[in-house]
């Protein structure tokens, strides 16, 4: 799985502990995905090419490296990737944002596409956000709804996945590059990862 980044660093391990506790409140939990939605995109974007912008400082004008922040388009998965939206919004505030909302059948575990507010794409660069990376059918339906639109690229940032989600997509997209913070032992027979965190949106949203 060369395009599946697992993702290790010390704080990330942190902060997924305390989502997996189930003493975490929503508005604790909310906190802590934004802040592994920052902590991961730092890495993603670790070799971005910069351009230069001319900056009035306090000796006269100078010219310094940035991100041309404009190119970037997030795209959570609603509901559960709404919290890292804020996380990574706070980096790169210029950026633009769609959503998809995408649920499971608990019978069948086929996605189902129910929302598309996705803006144009082209010469972009698409960024997902989903917490979790299960069966892998949510987000292998939202790479194929984006990459309709012709992004210049696509990567997705996730916080925790089983192996069986993450082969899928590995096999099926391996154009596209996914962050992760832990990669969990298994699926249930019911398609949930095991140990995981619980059902993410419900979480955070206090909807259980």
């Amino acid at each position: 799985m060369k395009n599946i980044i697992n993702v290790k660093h010390p704080l990330l391990q942190n902060l997924v502990t305390k989502l997996r506790d189930i003493n975490t409140n929503s508005y604790d939990f909310r906190k802590y995905l934004s802040e592994v939605g920052r902590i991961l995109l730092v890495e993603a974007l670790k070799d971005e090419t910069l351009k230069e912008k001319e900056v009035q400082i306090w000796v006269g004008n100078y010219r310094f490296p940035v991100l041309d922040e404009e190119k970037y388009v997030f795209i959570p998965i609603l509901r559960a990737g709404l919290p890292m939206l804020d996380g990574v919004l706070e980096m790169i505030p210029l950026a633009r944002s769609g959503f998809l909302a995408i649920k499971r059948n608990e019978e069948t575990l086929e996605s189902i596409l129910y929302y598309d507010r996705v803006p144009p794409l082209k010469g972009k660069t698409a960024i997902i956000l989903d917490p979790m990376v299960a069966t892998g059918g949510s987000l292998d339906y939202a790479i194929s709804v984006i990459k309709e639109k012709n992004p210049e690229r696509i990567i997705s940032l996730n916080v925790i996945g089983a192996p069986e989600g993450l082969n899928r997509i590995s096999k099926k997209h391996p154009d596209v590059k996914v962050f992760i913070a832990q990669i969990d032992e298994k699926l249930n027979d019911k398609g949930y990862i095991i140990p995981g965190i619980g059902d993410a949106g419900d979480r955070a949203f206090n909807t259980e």
